[in-house]
């Protein structure tokens, strides 16, 4: 039996989704999930969605239609087929998608759309404040005030969990401090699939020190190396001793040195210790640029 039309009912519904949903998304980013009672998939999504905007909140928002209770607005977004989400922001739809999808996916989708929300001006004040303490951090660092810039970023870090890149920025700290074990714990609590930059490179950075070896045993790789300058494994384990130490131009010497000689050398290690080095870095410094210039030379000679 169709329903009767509740004009009242109705007109409710479209000035709580004006108020919670058009009105809402100049300021966040408003997820509507389009479910019933009776879908399976809703009962997957809705959980997963519930999940994700949580963690996100206030920036995201979830408004949940009963399409059987909504019928006119589900008719006036021409929902065919359930679950079906919109994405508001600035009032209007931006994006959307049907059916119950993966929870990495979701936030993927998420955080893709979260670009587009405006900052608070208490979120603005935030940022203006961290990025002061970043910079402050890091000329600590170069001024090998390692126990400041570590004290700074762990303050911040522990204040906001959820930033990554300020937990990573700590870690870089740490390493830059000789402190490896800090840094792992401190890796340990990100999630192991994080792209993030900072994470890959403190991550890359982490690796590359669980090389560097005591003085005396680098005395003796450099002796091994000198007397047989053709040994590339011993070379190989050289250069990730130097990398380990912080000596990035050495190692990227000896690096070089083998992949001139025999680029497949051990499945191509010598170049594959390069690109940990290059994440380590960071792509865009300086020093990644000039070096990967130079295996450019030699790759493609």
């Amino acid at each position: 039996m169709a329903s009767i039309p509740n004009p009242a009912a109705e007109k409710a519904s479209i000035e709580a989704f004006r108020r919670d949903v058009i009105d809402a998304s100049k300021t966040a980013l408003v997820l509507v999930d389009f479910w019933a009672e009776w879908c399976g998939p809703c009962k997957t999504l809705g959980p997963a969605l519930e999940k994700l905007v949580a963690a996100r909140a206030p920036k995201v928002q979830l408004v949940k239609i009963d399409v059987d209770k909504n019928q006119a607005l589900a008719a006036q977004f021409r929902i065919q087929s359930i679950p079906t989400v919109y994405a508001f922001l600035d009032g209007r739809p931006v994006d959307g998608f049907q059916g119950a999808l993966p929870e990495t996916q979701l936030a993927q989708f998420i955080d893709r759309l979260l670009a587009g929300v405006p900052a608070s001006e208490d979120e603005a004040a935030l940022e203006e404040q961290i990025a002061q303490l970043i910079v402050a951090a890091d000329e600590a660092t170069a001024a090998g005030a390692h126990d400041d810039a570590i004290a700074m970023l762990g303050a911040v870090a522990n204040e906001i969990p959820e930033r990554h890149d300020l937990a990573a920025r700590l870690a870089l700290a740490m390493l830059a401090a000789g402190r490896s074990e800090e840094a792992a714990a401190v890796l340990a609590q990100l999630p192991a699939d994080s792209k993030d930059e900072l994470v890959i490179r403190a991550r890359a950075g982490l690796a590359l020190a669980a090389e560097a070896p005591a003085d005396d045993e680098l005395a003796a790789l450099i002796a091994q190396v000198n007397k047989a300058p053709d040994d590339h494994a011993a070379r190989f384990e050289l250069a990730g001793a130097l990398a380990g130490r912080g000596d990035r131009d050495a190692a990227a010497e000896h690096l070089l040195a083998i992949i001139k000689a025999d680029r497949t050398w051990n499945e191509g290690a010598a170049r594959e210790k390069l690109l940990t080095m290059f994440e380590a870095a960071g792509l865009a410094d300086p020093w990644s640029i000039k070096t990967r210039a130079a295996l450019r030379a030699i790759w493609f000679a």
